[in-house]
């Protein structure tokens, strides 16, 4: 069964498969054509008599109907004899079906498994090795630059993900997030938190206990779910105090500059609603502050 880290790392190219795009050109050395879009296609690869075969992401560049280039993604978190019988499998099944060049892209999180995949595969039929492109820890950049991680979200939350022990990485995607459309904020946030060691997902959340702006982990929903109620309060108990200065006053009794603050710094709602009854009789403003006998 996939694992959350599996899921995550698929998501990331299935929401935006440009992303592919820009790993295997930019960061792999891939010619690729430019210019052209680039969108999902269905993963059900067929390759009777043996069974059906589903990579996890399939992406096409060019037109959807008479794509020039397709691209195979597929998570590997482990070795896997079995994944190299597929992995040959799942580029010329594509390549019979689409008619163009196949390149297969694995995402490994492990430098180990990077190193198991980068290795060519040789087949049983002659003269057909697969090389696969690989993405593993090396490839990953250390994003410190929050301007970088804004314009590249999916790379900066692989860059948490394999780089999130140095501070400056978490901090820049963090910053980054606040310059991206509202909507999309939420996901990228989401995404680098589940692909996370624990120590990163910590200083994510400890930046977060004192970010104003809605934030999206487990943690941090709880924090700021914590917030706003602390809030609502403090805008509760602002209100209730001020009651008891305009009642005071429009009963003129006179208000120091010491009274005053008392009275609007008290976050004790309890005691607040006792000053209102009392300000409604004291001749004095420092009678609210002492118990009837």
């Amino acid at each position: 069964m996939p694992s959350p880290l599996h899921d995550t790392l698929n998501l990331l190219f299935r929401d935006r498969p440009e992303f592919a795009v820009e790993i295997l050109r930019d960061r792999l050395g891939v010619e690729l054509p430019a210019g052209l879009p680039v969108q999902l296609a269905g993963n059900d690869l067929k390759d009777r008599p043996s069974s059906d075969l589903y990579p996890d992401t399939v992406i096409t560049v060019g037109p959807r109907h008479h794509p020039v280039h397709a691209v195979v993604v597929e998570i590997q978190q482990r070795e896997a004899d079995s994944k190299r019988r597929a992995l040959p499998r799942y580029a010329a099944a594509l390549w019979l079906q689409l008619d163009c060049p196949v390149t297969v892209l694995v995402i490994c999180p492990q430098p180990k498994v990077a190193d198991w995949a980068a290795v060519p595969i040789v087949t049983s039929l002659a003269g057909y090795v697969l090389g696969c492109h690989v993405l593993g820890p090396g490839q990953i950049p250390v994003i410190t630059d929050p301007g970088e991680a804004s314009r590249h979200p999916e790379l900066a939350a692989l860059s948490v993900m394999t780089h999130g022990e140095q501070q400056p990485v978490v901090e820049a995607f963090m910053a980054a997030l606040s310059h991206l459309p509202v909507d999309h904020a939420p996901h990228y946030y989401e995404y680098a938190y589940r692909l996370a060691a624990q120590a990163a997902r910590q200083m994510m959340e400890k930046i977060m206990e004192s970010a104003t702006w809605p934030v999206y982990s487990p943690f941090a929903r709880r924090h700021y779910g914590k917030g706003l109620a602390e809030g609502e309060a403090r805008g509760e108990a602002r209100g209730e105090a001020r009651a008891v200065l305009m009642l005071l006053q429009a009963r003129g009794v006179a208000v120091s500059d010491a009274v005053r603050e008392r009275i609007s710094s008290c976050a004790d709602l309890a005691q607040l609603d006792e000053w209102v009854l009392r300000a409604a009789a004291v001749t004095s403003a420092d009678d609210l502050f002492t118990t009837p006998s």
